[in-house]
């Protein structure tokens, strides 16, 4: 696809937010290419979203592998093999290392479940429910050598609401990271975005706040 941004998104479970960009593509709002979808797990539903769209996808398990330092250098080269202008971490449960991040940095962006900075790590719908707190949502970031600490791009807020359990407020938050995934990528699919001095520029110039994500579907200060 002649200019299209050549994407590779990595994937460990139901692939919502693939099947969001591999719908905005088909409606004509993401000139991008995604060449190669990769799981660490077989059973992941993302490969078969993939599969039934025409993607070629790898499964790549963790477990094969003696240690971490080589299932990231074999990670590391099967992204390669695509020569992605960007990859994607829609839900890829494993902590990037050294040797994945190297060749991709600038280039490598994850959908974290949580208002960054707070609630790094797992169990953020619960983290933010016992913390009582009003608001919850989702970021978008660079990845880095800090575990969910890279710079932030984009994020979308909800409300929490009276009643809520995790698995509610999950449910509520998921057509939303839909929408965040999209609106950064799309970003970067109209070079309007990129890293730069542990910072974030957008149409030239550095934002220190994340940008917010609307009722229009498009990213604002």
């Amino acid at each position: 696809m002649t200019g299209a941004l050549r994407t590779t998104v990595l994937v460990s479970g139901s692939g919502s937010n693939l099947q969001a960009l591999i719908d905005a593509h088909l409606a004509g709002r993401l000139n991008i290419h995604i060449g190669h979808v990769i799981s660490n797990v077989a059973e992941a539903r993302g490969l078969r979203r993939a599969e039934q769209a025409g993607i070629p996808t790898s499964v790549l398990k963790h477990g094969d592998f003696a240690d971490r330092d080589a299932f990231d250098r074999a990670l590391a080269l099967l992204i390669a093999s695509c020569k992605p202008d960007l990859v994607v971490l829609a839900g890829f449960m494993r902590i990037i290392g050294p040797a994945v991040l190297q060749p991709f940095r600038g280039r490598m962006i994850n959908l974290h479940p949580s208002l960054l900075p707070l609630y790094r790590g797992t169990d953020t719908y619960q983290r933010a429910l016992d913390a009582g707190d009003e608001r919850h949502g989702a970021s978008m970031h660079f990845v880095t050598e800090e575990l969910d600490g890279g710079p932030l791009i984009s994020q979308v807020v909800i409300p929490v609401i009276a009643g809520d359990d995790a698995a509610g407020l999950a449910a509520r938050l998921a057509p939303m990271e839909h929408r965040l995934v999209v609106a950064t990528v799309e970003l970067f699919a109209t070079h309007r975005v990129e890293c730069c001095d542990g910072g974030v520029s957008i149409d030239g110039r550095i934002h220190a706040m994340p940008l917010q994500l609307q009722a229009d579907g498009r990213l604002h200060p």
